[in-house]
């Protein structure tokens, strides 16, 4: 299994998940990169993304890049900073990276962008791994 197979029922990447975001992940060097947009059945405010659906993801992302490492892993902890509202129906960019691995704890941090590239939120997450397979 790759870093990019998915559980098919996983609601950020699953694709058999009806109601499920359905988040697709490439590489790109040393980052796992997605584009997403948004419908409205995410939203929390009018037109705008639910933060548990952006916490969703940047979560998801950074457990992606613990893949990388031949690794699975469970979050430990996940902070997430929301610096302006996200639009639904407007495409996003996700971006994530590991900035250290000390024994069985990996950290990274992710950032979501709009589109006119202006960052709306970041996380840094630790995660606790589980196992040297890629099986989630």
């Amino acid at each position: 299994m790759d870093i990019f197979s998915a559980n098919s029922y996983c609601f950020a990447c699953g694709e058999n998940n009806p109601q499920g975001l359905k988040l697709k992940f490439r590489q790109e060097g040393d980052k796992i990169c997605t584009t997403f947009v948004p419908a409205e059945t995410y939203q929390g405010y009018p037109g705008v993304l639910h933060g548990g659906i952006t916490s969703t993801i940047l979560d998801d992302i950074m457990s992606r890049c613990v893949n990388t490492l031949g690794l699975t892993g469970m979050t430990a902890r996940l902070e997430v900073r929301f610096r302006q509202s996200i639009p639904i129906k407007k495409p996003l960019y996700v971006e994530a990276w590991v900035t250290k691995r000390k024994g069985p704890l990996v950290e990274t941090e992710a950032r979501v962008y709009l589109e006119d590239g202006q960052v709306a939120a970041e996380a840094t997450a630790r995660f606790m791994t589980i196992s040297e397979t890629l099986g989630r």
